[in-house]
This record gives structure tokens, sequence and C-alpha cells, in this order.
């Protein structure tokens, strides 16, 4: 009788352990896609952000060239475009929460609650469906 008793915690065990192991594992993937999606989020903002860049790099050589053009000195045409850069830059982080921060984290959250309900409205699928 005794080694009946030892036998089930034995087998208990290591269905327990298993069980573990098994639900680590999961939360280990879980965890994997969630910062997959988040580094998918981060470097495709880091690329729009990176063509901004060029954008904005490029209307201000164009803005630099039209002045001087106007006024006949590429020196004061350079020199606006790059005060007009300074203030933009000055508004940027004034008003960086904002514009910038809050927005970022909203899309950020909204992208990781996004995968949390499409994950629960799997589970509740699984729930209602017959057995066959």
């Amino acid at each position: 009788m005794e080694e009946n008793f030892s036998n089930y915690f034995n087998q208990t065990g290591k269905v327990a352990r298993e069980y573990l192991e098994t639900r680590v594992d999961l939360i280990k993937l879980q965890a994997a896609g969630k910062l997959s999606k988040a580094l998918g989020l981060f470097f495709s903002i880091m690329m729009a952000f990176l063509l901004f860049f060029f954008v904005v790099v490029f209307l201000g050589m164009v803005v630099g060239f039209w002045i001087g053009e106007m006024t006949g000195s590429y020196t004061i045409g350079f020199s606006c475009a790059a005060g007009l850069f300074i203030v933009l830059l000055a508004i940027l982080l004034i008003f960086r929460k904002s514009l910038i921060q809050r927005p970022l984290a909203n899309m950020l959250v909204a992208e990781m609650l996004e995968g949390m309900v499409d994950e629960q409205e799997e589970e509740e699928e699984d729930e209602h469906e017959p057995v066959a």
C-alpha cells in the first residue's frame, strides 16, 4: 500500500514538474511574441523618422537656396533656414510629451493590448467549440 502512495506521489510530482516547465515555456513564447511586435513597431517608427529626417534636410536645403536666391546671399539664406530649424527644435522640445512621447506610448500600448485581446478571443472560441 505504501508503494502505491509513493508511486502516486512520484507520478504526480512528474506531472506537476512537466506542467510547470510547459507553463514557463508558454510564458517565454508569449513574451517573445510581444517583444517581437514591440521591436517591429519600434523599427518601423525609426524608419519613418529617418525618412522624415531626410525630407526635412532636403526641404531645409531648398529653403536655404530659395532665400539665398531672393537675397543674393547664400549665407543669409542658409542662416535663415538654420534659424527655422532652431525654432522647430525649440517647439519640439517644449511640446515633446504631447507631440512625441504620449502618441508613441499609446501606440505601443495599443499594439500590446491588441495582441492580448486576440489571445483572449481565441481562448473564448476554443471554450465554446463543441467537443467532437
